[in-house]
C-alpha cells in the first residue's frame, strides 16, 4: 500500500471500514476478483463498519427498529430528540457491494441524531452474496412506492452519499419513468454519478482523497461486479447520463479532495441546465464522505446544519397520515 495512506487508513479504523484491532486492514487500492477475495474484502469492511455503527449507537440516543417493506429489509431510526415530523428515506453507500444490514447505517444514524428527523433506511440487495444490477434499484423503488402510499411524497426527503448519492438521483429519474410521485427534496452526497472513470478529479484528486484514494482500486472492481455486463452509460447505473428535468430541489455535497468531485459538479451542471433549484456544498479539504465519516468535526456539524435547513426549506409539512404511518 502507498506509504502516504497507511497512517490515515489506521485513523479511519471505525469510519472507513477497517477492523479495529485486526491484522487485516481495509485497503482502498485492493482489486478483489475471486469469490474468496471478495469474501475477505467485504468481511473486513463489515467488521469495521459495524464497529462504527456501534459507536454511534452508544453516542446517540436513537431507537432502531427493523421491518420488511415490500419484501425488502429496512430499518427505522428515531432520535430521542425528534424535532421534525417529516420522514427521510436513506439509501446507503458502499460501491453497491459494502454496507449490508446495520453496517450501512452510520450516515442515516448521524442524520437522524444531528438533524432531528425519523429516518427510514433500505437494506437493498448487493453482489457478490446477492443479485447484481438492477436488484439494488428495484429494492429501493419497491420501498419508495410503499412510502408514497402512506406518506405525502412532497413531505419526504431522500438522501445518501457515494453509491447512495447516485441512487438518490436514480430514484427521482425512476419516479418519472414509472409515473410515481416525486419526493419533496433530495440530498445527494458526493454521488457516484458515473461508474466509469470519467471526470477530471479521477486524475487530479488521485491519491489526494484519503478515503477512496484512487479510481483504480476497489471501486473499479465493484463497478464491474455490480454492472454485470450492462453498459456503464445506462442511467440506472450512471445517472449523470439520465434526464434531470422536473427534479425536486437538490443539494449536492462534495469536498476539494474528493475523488468524486467531478461526478458531483457534472450533476450540478445538468440540474442547473434543467432549471432545478440546486445547492452545491463543497467542503474545504474534504475527502470522500468526510462530512459523516469524520463525525466529531466542525465540518460534520456544519454539513448537518445545512442539511437540516435544506429539509426545512423544501419539504412540505407532514400531515396526520405522515405522522402515524411508520409507527
Amino acid at each position: 500500500m502507498h506509504q502516504k495512506f497507511k497512517a490515515v487508513l489506521l485513523a479511519l479504523a471505525l469510519c472507513a471500514g477497517c477492523a479495529q484491532g485486526a491484522d487485516d486492514v481495509f485497503d482502498p487500492l485492493e482489486n478483489p476478483s475471486t469469490p474468496a477475495q471478495w469474501e475477505k474484502f467485504t468481511t473486513i469492511s463489515y467488521q469495521g463498519s459495524m464497529a462504527y455503527t456501534q459507536s454511534l449507537l452508544e453516542k446517540y440516543d436513537i431507537k432502531v427498529e427493523s421491518l420488511d417493506i415490500a419484501g425488502v429489509p429496512c430499518y427505522i431510526f428515531t432520535p430521542k430528540e425528534l424535532r421534525h415530523d417529516n420522514l427521510l428515506y436513506f439509501v446507503h453507500g458502499g460501491g453497491y457491494v459494502l454496507g449490508p444490514g446495520l453496517a450501512g447505517a452510520p450516515e442515516g444514524l448521524i442524520m437522524a441524531a444531528r438533524a432531528g428527523y425519523k429516518v427510514l433506511a433500505v437494506d437493498y440487495r448487493m453482489p457478490p452474496a446477492e443479485e447484481p444490477f438492477p436488484a439494488a434499484v428495484d429494492d429501493m423503488m419497491a420501498v419508495y412506492q410503499e412510502i408514497t402510499g402512506k406518506y405525502a411524497p412532497q413531505s419526504v426527503g431522500v438522501f445518501g452519499s457515494s453509491t447512495g448519492g447516485a441512487m438518490t438521483l436514480i430514484l427521482a429519474q425512476e419516479c418519472k419513468r414509472l409515473n410515481l410521485p416525486l419526493p419533496g427534496a433530495l440530498i445527494s452526497g458526493t454521488p457516484w454519478s458515473d461508474i466509469g472513470l470519467t471526470g477530471d478529479t479521477y486524475t487530479s484528486n488521485d491519491r489526494q482523497d484519503v478515503v477512496l484514494v484512487s479510481g483504480q482500486g476497489w471501486i473499479k472492481a465493484a463497478a464491474e461486479l455490480y454492472a454485470n455486463g450492462t453498459p456503464y452509460t445506462d442511467p440506472r447505473l450512471s445517472p449523470v447520463y439520465g434526464s434531470f428535468d422536473n427534479f425536486p430541489p437538490t443539494m449536492l455535497v462534495s469536498g476539494t479532495r474528493d475523488l468524486f468531485l467531478s461526478n458531483t459538479v457534472r450533476v450540478q451542471e445538468k440540474l442547473l441546465k434543467a432549471g432545478v433549484p440546486t445547492e452545491l456544498l463543497v467542503l474545504e479539504g474534504a475527502s470522500h464522505c468526510s462530512y459523516y465519516l469524520f463525525n466529531d468535526t466542525d465540518m460534520a456539524e456544519f454539513y448537518h446544519e445545512q442539511a437540516e435547513r435544506f429539509w426545512q426549506q423544501h419539504l412540505a409539512p407532514a400531515d396526520s397520515t405522515t405522522a402515524t404511518a411508520a409507527q
